[in-house]
């Protein structure tokens, strides 16, 4: 991976606005319906290309294929993944959810806004799926055709480095889906020697893997009644499958990101990053991805004072948010950046962005437009920060 070492350079989470007439293809093909595959192969090959270089004349360093060939990060793995099936029940827990049950009425008003918008016109709501016999990925094709796009793109641009992202196993499949494996251990073991062949596909192609993983940050929101040390248990036994599905890969081709989801809302029941980053830091990657732009959690910069930092890692703190339409001025950013430079070191840290900017389940993103000026701000701030920590 690379570092900053004579500039702060520039990243992002991975998620960014695909073109309009894309999303109803893939969505089609991440739900296992009938769809077009020459033209899904066509359409996503020019919408790589488009992506990557609209990064490259922003001025982005390390760039990917915004995730162009997935409908959402959460359900890609549909196709690649054999031992599942179609559950008839709705996916995730709508309800089960401290911030949803702290503001039923808000978040009821903004499902029905979002439902609303024309960016989510024909929207599919996504059905859940169960594991009824072994695990094996399947997805060998698709995986090397995503490479394959992101890496000709490149070679079209001028990049510091590119990436590729991929789910962490528990954000897979939930304990209740499984009805095949005889404990819950076995079936995340399963889908991490799974998702092993992913990884190790897209290293091998000499890509940065980007595992995405908002699991681990949710879990506390997302299992109401559970004390603060139960939460730190599941989160370590998530660790410990992560680990074991990473192994063989070098951690410094690795990127760690987690987050709160999307989720434009109230959100006063995130779990703070003082309580988990010493398990987070446990995981077997080179850099770390995580919020710390938006209103919720800016303040927690200050944790990185009290954490030791292994020499060998980087941070790719969120310096512009995904959950507010208000676009960062680049001062404000570069600010950002020397405060985490002021601890870690300047040549540790990489600008990102908070999570991603496209296709959240509910709708509840922000504009395109929005999106891209937030990605110009975080470049804009980066030379800033640079001239003021390099002297030039």
């Amino acid at each position: 991976m690379k570092r900053s070492e004579q500039r702060i350079i520039t990243s992002h989470v991975g998620s960014l606005p695909r073109p309009a007439d894309l999303v109803p293809v893939l969505q089609a093909k991440d739900a296992g319906l009938d769809y077009d595959r020459e033209l899904y192969a066509r359409r996503v090959s020019a919408s790589v290309r488009e992506v990557v270089r609209k990064q490259a004349d922003i001025g982005v360093d390390v760039i990917n294929d915004g995730e162009h060939s997935k409908a959402s990060f959460t359900s890609y793995h549909r196709t690649r993944l054999h031992g599942f099936e179609p559950a008839d029940k709705p996916f995730g827990d709508r309800h089960g959810m401290r911030d949803r049950m702290a503001f039923k009425a808000v978040y009821e008003d903004l499902h029905a806004m979002y439902a609303c918008r024309p960016l989510n016109a024909g929207r599919q709501r996504r059905g859940s799926v169960v594991c009824t016999g072994p695990i094996k990925y399947a997805g060998q094709d698709e995986v090397r055709a995503d490479v394959e796009n992101l890496k000709a793109a490149l070679r079209e641009v001028k990049a510091e480095e590119g990436f590729m992202t991929a789910l962490a196993p528990t954000n897979v499949a939930q304990p209740e889906q499984n009805e095949y494996y005889r404990t819950e251990e076995e079936f995340y073991a399963a889908i991490a020697e799974a998702m092993n062949e992913e990884y190790r596909t897209i290293v091998d192609a000499g890509l940065v893997l980007q595992i995405d993983d908002p699991r681990l940050a949710t879990h506390w929101d997302r299992n109401p009644g559970i004390s603060v040390e139960e939460c730190r248990k599941a989160i370590a036994a998530q660790v410990e499958i992560l680990n074991y599905a990473l192994r063989g890969i070098p951690e410094d081709r690795v990127r760690y990101h987690t987050c709160y989801s999307v989720n434009i809302g109230p959100r006063t029941h995130d779990f703070e990053l003082k309580n988990f980053v010493d398990l987070m830091l446990q995981i077997k990657a080179g850099g770390y991805s995580f919020e710390a732009s938006n209103p919720r959690h800016e303040h927690e910069w200050v944790v990185w004072e009290d954490v030791s930092l292994p020499d060998d890692k980087v941070l790719l703190p969120g310096l512009v948010s995904h959950c507010s339409y208000l676009v960062e001025h680049p001062e404000l950013v570069a600010q950002r950046i020397e405060r985490f430079a002021s601890i870690v070191g300047r040549e540790r840290v990489i600008a990102s962005n908070d999570c991603g900017f496209a296709t959240a389940a509910d709708g509840d993103q922000v504009h395109p437009d929005v999106a891209w000026a937030k990605m110009q701000a975080l470049v804009e701030g980066a030379r800033i920060a640079t001239e003021r920590l390099w002297g030039r």
